[in-house]
Order: structure tokens, then C-alpha cells, then sequence
């Protein structure tokens, strides 16, 4: 047992992590109230430590039902002492009582330098939505920090967050994101950020800055890994074993996958060695994007796949984006990833004006091979600037500028070029970059960081990106045909739906850019298939990062057919080709009971909104089709996985798997399929995915009140019927968009009978 002393110090070590967690939540107290709160009360700060001891300490040999007995006794004698207490004093006291009962592990008995508190966000009333499952707060002398979680099985990036008093706040809301994004891959979302404290100044102290802030990163590792359990196999079985001086008051709980993010992209390799170090199952799975993997950027995967919304969206306006000539105006430099990579996949493309975080460029009259050609030496230079793009290949009228520039004169190719007034005759650069932004072009395409289009509805503080206030426009004022996300967060989700409205075509940058969060998911999945093959001696280590990279073409085009299939069903349920419209309230209503979606949180429109579309003949856009897809997927996967689909005995399912991974891989590795931790979610998350991208998005939930099938019966007729039909026509490219309806239509109706004749 702990002595009094040691006892007493952990006591406030676990209540000031409570009370920076409060901050976190948005509980409406100072630290000064809060720190004053429990040493003014101190025999109900003493409780409540009682409660969480009850609760976690291993040294009391008490099981979890005994453990939750006694928390709820104990409880119920605290409640009664808070309600002496004045108003706010009360209030503080019963948020810090309900996120202790909502805790389920913790590592405060490890004696490690963090504290991290495991909690059931959804047993927290006060919680702002939505709600993750579970999330780890962690506090530190040397930092703090947040990992939100959506489900058991879920990814995303931690990132190096510069918002101390409202880092959850900044996780929240790129969660959302990665939620809808993460419908087409196995995990659902899940995202962290912390924040390393005592920096010192970045530009004074650059190397001393960056060394803190990796320690501070590592230390945010080894915390969440402190609670999270291990999945160790020995001669073929599978055990969960749970970390040293852990108390679980939840189920077992071992899927914890990380990738990089802002402030972290190089760090891949930092998670995946602690990992590795404390024998974590994943090993060098943990976090995508280290060394040994697919390399994103030599991909240009995310670039690529936004690139499949471009050619559908074009193709939807009759326009061949990879044979035909069109004009576009970008946010990045050829220097990165996501925007290099793009201004790269047309050769048709006319590049109008493009602005990074240093500099404007604009070419108000390109040549497109001339261009072309040019963008891509500086692709290719160790780190291009818009300043290496050579003068002499810029039209007339164009160039370079900075963004500090107060004075750019507007000559006439560019006053044409950017549809500008003829009045206009110098701009600085900020001007001139809402010019480009408002510029009446074919393509806008979001490569780089920022958000920089918002609603009529919304003031810029609602948007949240403080640094691009002064540049940032209205969506009606955009007079581009064409939106592409190949960056997060280009536009707001009201300035999305605002534009669709005004007949822009645009998705969300979930649906846009999702092709990289599948490429890591894949990559992750791979290396657990190949572990069991090395574990089981059948496949030599040192050959297995040889291995993955000969897979990156395969995997890409597999990454790639995901993208094109959710722009094609998007372009089918936004021109109405199946009823999802007639039935969009009643379904949204089934998801909030399934999986949770709040239309609010989520801006899809109420009942009353709908009515009045229908009256008006105005369908649902196509942002709030991506969101309604995500949801209806995730509520799928879960339903398939919890009915044990996967496992049906009669139903053999290994070309589901087989399709999943590359070829040479299920040639080497198809015998350990049935040993993948994650079998189960691999077959529900592609059938669903399936199922939705070539029968709708309502499709299954109709089926389900029509006949009373469930999803198992579904699925088997889903699968029954397009192995007798064959695959639907294909549409790559500008491909024959009727004929995949049709042939959508046929499948629905093939479907539809066998349920009918069961």
C-alpha cells in the first residue's frame, strides 16, 4: 500500500489533471476557482480521491463489478455533501465527480511522469458533441494533451497543437472530419494533439524548441500506450494482456494506431520505436508513414484521389479534364505534397494563379504543355519556390510576388484573367490573393493549409482559422465551376453546401482527400498479415520491407477505385437516380439511433428544412450526401460486424479478402487470413462500402423496412446477385455515366428479388 505522504501527493496530481481536463470540456471555471474549490472543500476533494482510488488502485483486490459497486455508494454520499455548497461551487464539484465515474483506466498507480486518464466521453453529460467512445487525457510537468477515439477500432494523426487553452476543442473538430473520412477504410476516427509547456522562443531557440517538443511527443506516446492493452501471440494463440498496475473498468481494449500530422510529420518513425521498444503488437504498425512503408508523397496518392473528384465533376459538365484544356486557380506550391502532386495530374491544366505561405503566382494566359512542363522541374527541385518558376515562361502581364507586397500593379492580362473591375490598377498582396480566390475559373483546387472560403451565415471567429481572416471570402462569391479538397478545411461545411447550392460542384474534403488515410490503413493491414507470416517463421523479416514497397502501385490503384466509386455514387444521388431524397428525413432519424449523427452537429437539414426543399424541388447537395454516405456506412460496418457476417459457416469470403489485399500478397500470405486480428472488420467494412457505392445510400435501410431482411440477408443477396450480374459498367475516366445507373438499377431490382422470394 501507497503511504500517507505518497497517497496525498498522487491525490492532487490525479485532481489537477481533473480539473485541466475541465478547462479542456469547456466547464465554465477558472483554475483559480477550481485549485480554490478543493482546498477550501477539502473532505470532498478527499471523497471524490476516495472514489478514483476505489476505482484504479491495483494493490485492492476487488473485480470490476465490485469496483463499480463501491464508486456508486461512495458516490451518492459525495452528491449529498455537494448539495450543501453554493451554486457554482455545486457545479463544479458534480462535472468533476461525473468525469471521475466516466474514467475506466488510468496510470496513475504506474508512478510514470504523466497522468492519463481513460474516459467514456458519452457517460459525460456536458461533453461537447459529438461524443467520441472513449478518449485519453493526458497532464504533465512537461506537457498535455488529448487522443479522441470514435470507436475500438479507429486512426488518426496526433498533432503538435499551438492552442494550450483549447487544444480538445481544435481535436474535436478535425475528428469530425476524420470520422466521414475514415468510412471507406477499416478504423473509424480518431485524432490527438498536445501541447509541450516551458517552450522556449521558436526563433531564438530553434534547436532547444524542437528537442522539447519531441520529448514532449514521446512522452505523449508512452502515456497512451501506458493504458492501452497488448495483443501477444504464442504458437498461434492470441492473448490480451493487460499493462502492469492497470485497472480496466471498460472491455478489453488493444487497437491504438497513430499517424503523422501537423507539427509531427516526421515523427513516424519516433512512435513506431517506442512501440517496438515496449513490445507493442503493432510494432512498426503504430504509425503510419515511418520509414518503412508507403511513401505518400512519391505516391502522390492523397494528391490522386482528389484528382478522381476533379475528372468526375468534370466529366459531369461533359468535360475531359485529361484531354481537354481548362483553367485553374490553386492554394499551395509545387513544393508540397498535395498541391505538387496535383498541379502535376493534367496535362490539359491551365494555371491561372496559384499562392502559397510565401508568395503569389500568376500566369493570366498560360500555355498548357509549356506550363506543364515547367511546374514539373520544380516538382522535382530539392525545394521549389514560385520564385524558381522561370520569368520568361509566365505570360504576359503575370509574374511573382510576395504577400508582403503593398503595391502590385494589375496589368490587363491579369484584370481579364481574375474577372477583376477596370478600375482596379494596384492591389497588395492580400488582394490579390481574394482575387484569385474569387477568380471565374474551371477548377479550385486546395492544396495547401487554411481555410479560406466560409457561408454568408458565418462570421470568420465562427470559423476558427484566425490567420486567414483577412483573406477569407464568401461562397457566392466564388465563380469557379469545380471544387477540389485536396488539403483539409479549404472551405467551411456551410461554405460547401452554400456553393453547391449555387451550382458549384464541390464534395467535402473527407470524400476528396481520403486516399491517404486508406493508403496507411492498407499499410497497417499489410504488416499484421505479414507479422503472423514471420512469427510463424514462413517469411523472412529482413525480405519484408522489399515486400511493401513492391506493393505501392497495386495498393494505390486499389486506393484510387475507392475514390472514383464515392464520386460516382455521389454524382448518382445528387442528380436523384435513386430516392434517397424521399426518405433522407426518416433515414437520418434511424442514424441518430444507430450511430449517433446529430443533424446539427453535422448541418444536415431538419425535417421542417426538408419539406421545404421538397416543395421547392431542391435536393440534398452534394456535402450533405458525402456526410449522410460516411454515416450510413459506419452504421453498416457496425451492423455486419456485430452480426457475424464474417463468420457465416456457409459462406466463403476469402475473395473478399483477397481483393482487399495486393495480389503477391494473398499468394504469399492468404493462408494467415483467418489469423488477422481484424478479419471480421476488413470483410464488414468492404461489403459495406460495396453495397452502398453501387446500390445507394439509403438502399440497405429501405430493404430492411420493406421486407424485415437483416443486414446478414442483405448482404448475401448484395453478393448473390453481382455475381450473377458481374461488376457494373465501368466509368473510369469519362466513361458511360447512364450506363452505371442502369446497371445500378438492374442490381437493385436483382437484389430486391431475392429478398422478396425468401
Amino acid at each position: 500500500m501507497m503511504s500517507a505522504s505518497t497517497s496525498s501527493a498522487l491525490t492532487s496530481k490525479v485532481l489537477y489533471a481533473y480539473s485541466r481536463y475541465l478547462l479542456q470540456l469547456g466547464a465554465p471555471f477558472t483554475a483559480d476557482f477550481m485549485n480554490k474549490a478543493l482546498a477550501d472543500n477539502p473532505t470532498i476533494a478527499d471523497s471524490i480521491a476516495d472514489i478514483f482510488s476505489t476505482s484504479f488502485d491495483p494493490a485492492l483486490e476487488k473485480d470490476a463489478d465490485a469496483r463499480r459497486t463501491s464508486q456508486r455508494a461512495a458516490a451518492e454520499e459525495v452528491r449529498a455533501d455537494i448539495e450543501k455548497l453554493d451554486a457554482e461551487t455545486q457545479d463544479f464539484f458534480t462535472k468533476l465527480l461525473e468525469v471521475v465515474l466516466a474514467t475506466v483506466r488510468t496510470n496513475a498507480y504506474q508512478g510514470k511522469e504523466t497522468i492519463a486518464l481513460k474516459i467514456s466521453t458519452r457517460d459525460v453529460s456536458f461533453a461537447p458533441l459529438p461524443k467520441p467512445l472513449f478518449e485519453i487525457f493526458v497532464e504533465g510537468e512537461a506537457l498535455e494533451g488529448v487522443h479522441l477515439r470514435f470507436g475500438k477500432v479507429a486512426r488518426g494523426g496526433l498533432r503538435w497543437s499551438d492552442r494550450p487553452e483549447d487544444f480538445r476543442t481544435e481535436v474535436l473538430g478535425l475528428v469530425k472530419a476524420q470520422v466521414t473520412k475514415n468510412a471507406v477504410i477499416i478504423p473509424t476516427g480518431s485524432k490527438g494533439g498536445f501541447v509541450p509547456k516551458n517552450l522556449p522562443d521558436r526563433d531564438t531557440e530553434q534547436d532547444k524548441y524542437n528537442e522539447m517538443g519531441v520529448a514532449a511527443y514521446k512522452l505523449f506516446i508512452s502515456s497512451l500506450l501506458d493504458i492501452t492493452d497488448n495483443l501477444v501471440t504464442d504458437n498461434g494463440q492470441q492473448t490480451i494482456v493487460r499493462p502492469d498496475a492497470v485497472v480496466a473498468l471498460d472491455e478489453d481494449d488493444h487497437y491504438l494506431v497513430v499517424a503523422a500530422d501537423k507539427g509531427t510529420a516526421t515523427f513516424s518513425d519516433i512512435a513506431n520505436g517506442i512501440s517496438l521498444d515496449r513490445g507493442f503488437w503493432l510494432g512498426d504498425a503504430f504509425a503510419s508513414g515511418g520509414s518503412v512503408g508507403f511513401d505518400h508523397k512519391e505516391m502522390g496518392i492523397t494528391a490522386r484521389g482528389a484528382w478522381e473528384s476533379v475528372k468526375r465533376h468534370f466529366a459531369a459538365l461533359g468535360h475531359d479534364s485529361q484531354a481537354e484544356d481548362f483553367t485553374m486557380v490553386g492554394i499551395g506550391g509545387m513544393a508540397g505534397d498535395v498541391f505538387g502532386n496535383g498541379a502535376l495530374l493534367s496535362e490539359h491544366i491551365r494555371l491561372i494563379g496559384a499562392f502559397d505561405s510565401r508568395h503569389i503566382f500568376i500566369d493570366p494566359n498560360p500555355d498548357a504543355a509549356v506550363s506543364f512542363t515547367e511546374r514539373q522541374r520544380l516538382f522535382n527541385l530539392p525545394r521549389a519556390y514560385w520564385t524558381d518558376y522561370k520569368p520568361e515562361l509566365i505570360s504576359d502581364g503575370g509574374g511573382v510576388y510576395s504577400r508582403k507586397d503593398k503595391a502590385i500593379e494589375v496589368t490587363p492580362q491579369m484584370r481579364k484573367a481574375l474577372g477583376l473591375d477596370s478600375a482596379v490598377e494596384t492591389m497588395s498582396g492580400d488582394q490579390l490573393i481574394i482575387a484569385l480566390l474569387k477568380a471565374p475559373v474551371d477548377l479550385l483546387y486546395t492544396g495547401g493549409t487554411g481555410t479560406y472560403v466560409r457561408s454568408t451565415e458565418e462570421s470568420n471567429s465562427q470559423v476558427g482559422d484566425s490567420t486567414n481572416d483577412k483573406l477569407r471570402v464568401t461562397a457566392p462569391e466564388l465563380r469557379v465551376r469545380v471544387i477540389s479538397e485536396g488539403g483539409n478545411l479549404g472551405l467551411t461545411q456551410r461554405a460547401r453546401i452554400e456553393a453547391a447550392a449555387g451550382g458549384i460542384l464541390v464534395n467535402t474534403d473527407a470524400i476528396d482527400n481520403s486516399a491517404g488515410v486508406e493508403t496507411s490503413d492498407r499499410e497497417v493491414n499489410l504488416k499484421i498479415l505479414m507479422g503472423r507470416a514471420i512469427e510463424a517463421g514462413q517469411f523472412n523479416e529482413g525480405d519484408r520491407a522489399d515486400f511493401i514497397a513492391e506493393q505501392v502501385e497495386e495498393v494505390g490503384r486499389r486506393v484510387l477505385r475507392s475514390n472514383l466509386e464515392q464520386n460516382v455514387l455521389l454524382q448518382a444521388e445528387r442528380t436523384e437516380a435513386f430516392n434517397t431524397n424521399d426518405i433522407a428525413g426518416e433515414f437520418m432519424d434511424y442514424l441518430t439511433e444507430t450511430v449517433h449523427l446529430d443533424r446539427e452537429v453535422e448541418l444536415l437539414p431538419s425535417d421542417a428544412d426538408l419539406a421545404d426543399r421538397a416543395e421547392a424541388h431542391v435536393p440534398l447537395t452534394s456535402p450533405e450526401l458525402s456526410v449522410l454516405t460516411a454515416y450510413a456506412k459506419i452504421d453498416l460496418t457496425a451492423a455486419l460486424v456485430d452480426s457475424g457476417y464474417a463468420d457465416e459457416p456457409d459462406l466463403d469470403l476469402s475473395d473478399v479478402l483477397a481483393d482487399y489485399f495486393p495480389a503477391p500478397a494473398t499468394e504469399k500470405f492468404g493462408s494467415y487470413f483467418d489469423e488477422h486480428p481484424l478479419r471480421s472488420e476488413i470483410i464488414a467494412t468492404r461489403a459495406a462500402n460495396r453495397m452502398i457505392n453501387h446500390a445507394g445510400i439509403t438502399f440497405v435501410y429501405e430493404m430492411k423496412k420493406k421486407h424485415g431482411a437483416s443486414v446478414n440477408d442483405i448482404a448475401r443477396a448484395f453478393r448473390a446477385a453481382r455475381l450473377e450480374a458481374g461488376a457494373l459498367p465501368d466509368i473510369e475516366g469519362n466513361g458511360d455515366f447512364g450506363a452505371w445507373v442502369e446497371g445500378a438499377q438492374a442490381l437493385r431490382e436483382a437484389i430486391e428479388a431475392k429478398l422478396a422470394s425468401k
